[in-house]
């Protein structure tokens, strides 16, 4: 099975066209698909994704928020550059948070969500085997983590590490031409995905923590 297969896991319910807006565009903008500084006009999007010009400019607002748009007066909008300074802080906060959201995953996340996680440990088993194409690894890789996020059952949280895993992404997305593979990365999300599910807090949390210090240091052998 390659990465294109990947099946959709419903991790945040949209409540408005603002919403969808805001969450196919932040994606988008994460991955690079809009490349970095490309300048972006609410018109085209608006059709492109089929909805109003409201709903987009609103998008855009919370995009501003996440430093993933930037507006200037009189200039327009453009996708921010990728900020690899960024990465100590990013990562420093996600050391701490993102052990904290896998535990409390393993204790908190309901059944349903239990069933997501197992299914998707059998999809990136298969995925590691094949030839995935970057972008659409990427999108598998925020799947995982929203997945985990959203199982914490702590909004605040999951806000705040949806926003420093864009970041991250974002920065490994930059420079994944430079990774010599992607095979351990995925083996990674299995043996968390794992514990998680099965309930082993400890060990989500600890797994968590190697997960983000090997994307550090692979980013810094890169960068």
């Amino acid at each position: 099975m390659s990465v294109t297969a990947l099946p959709e896991y419903r991790t945040e319910v949209p409540a408005s066209l603002a919403d969808q807006a805001y969450q196919q565009l932040r994606d988008r903008l994460t991955v690079l698909e809009i490349r970095p500084g490309a300048m972006i006009h609410d018109a085209h999007l608006a059709t492109e994704l089929g909805i109003g010009r409201t709903p987009v400019r609103e998008a855009l607002k919370r995009l501003e928020t996440d430093h993933l748009v930037v507006s200037y007066p009189r200039r327009g909008t453009f996708a921010t550059q990728v900020d690899i300074t960024a990465l100590s802080d990013v990562s420093e906060l996600r050391r701490n948070l993102e052990p904290l959201a896998a535990h409390k995953a393993a204790l908190a996340a309901p059944p349903a969500v239990r069933q997501q996680m197992h299914a998707l440990v059998h999809t990136l088993g298969d995925l590691s085997g094949g030839e995935p194409t970057n972008r659409a690894f990427m999108r598998a890789d925020l799947t995982v983590h929203r997945l985990i996020y959203r199982a914490a059952g702590n909004a605040h949280l999951e806000e705040t590490l949806v926003r420093l895993d864009n970041l991250a992404t974002r920065i490994w997305c930059l420079v994944l031409d430079r990774v010599p593979t992607v095979s351990a990365h995925v083996h990674e999300h299995v043996g968390l995905l794992e514990a998680i599910a099965a309930g082993r807090a400890d060990e989500a949390a600890d797994l968590a923590l190697e997960h983000v210090t090997s994307f550090e240091r692979t980013m810094r052998t890169v960068l």
